[in-house]
């Protein structure tokens, strides 16, 4: 039995907002993450990986996402590799799958793992990946072609850097396998899926280095 995945590349919320103003990306660098995103979408389009274009809205009049503004479109790079084939989903929600067709479609494809790409971790991209393993699909996030913000409030502060990648090895340890984009192609040519830890093992690996 082939135990090659079934992927689809999910680009989520690749948009304007997020390369400037106060949800500009700030680690790793947005500069650093989006050749590293379009990285993806090439070695999809060559391996006949379908790709889902995900478009966050907060309607008309909204300070931000509004679908009539220039910050709602996705970065020119995206949109310069995008064509007909594309699946593209405009989302309200933190997750790409509440309130959209995108599921149906996955299934339609028999689709049984999804790549997530984009902006941010601390929001759509550890949504998105925890809702993930409810609808019997596999997840793979790209820990070089995501993002954060540095986040504050009532409950604390945390500078970007330490908010991705403790994001990412949560994820890693159950919702999730994280690697980087190169890691990523290497996956897709081999056929293969991305390595991942477990609950256990990172339960166990974090006590030692904790002591």
């Amino acid at each position: 039995m082939s135990t090659t995945p079934r992927r689809a590349l999910i680009l989520v919320d690749v948009q304007q907002e997020y390369f400037g103003g106060p949800l500009e990306i700030q680690y790793p660098p947005h500069t650093e993450s989006l050749p590293q995103i379009t990285r993806a979408i090439d070695a999809a389009i060559a391996a006949g990986i379908p790709v889902v274009a995900v478009q966050h809205t907060a309607g008309e009049g909204a300070p931000v996402f509004d679908p009539s503004r220039p910050g709602f479109r996705l970065h020119p790079e995206v949109e310069a590799r995008q064509t007909d084939a594309w699946k593209s989903v405009v989302k309200q929600y933190g997750t790409v799958f509440a309130g959209t067709d995108l599921l149906a479609w996955l299934r339609d494809r028999e689709i049984d793992t999804i790549t997530l790409v984009g902006y941010m971790t601390n929001n759509c991209i550890i949504a998105s990946a925890a809702e993930a393993e409810t609808h019997g699909l596999s997840a793979e996030v790209l820990s070089d072609a995501t993002g954060a913000i540095n986040i504050a409030n009532d409950a604390g502060f945390a500078d970007a850097k330490t908010v991705h990648t403790t994001l990412l090895a949560l994820l890693n340890s159950n919702f999730a396998a994280v690697g980087d984009a190169l890691a990523w192609t290497e996956a897709v040519a081999a056929g293969e899926a991305l390595p991942k830890s477990d609950l256990g093992t990172s339960a166990v690996i974090g006590a030692r280095l904790s002591r």
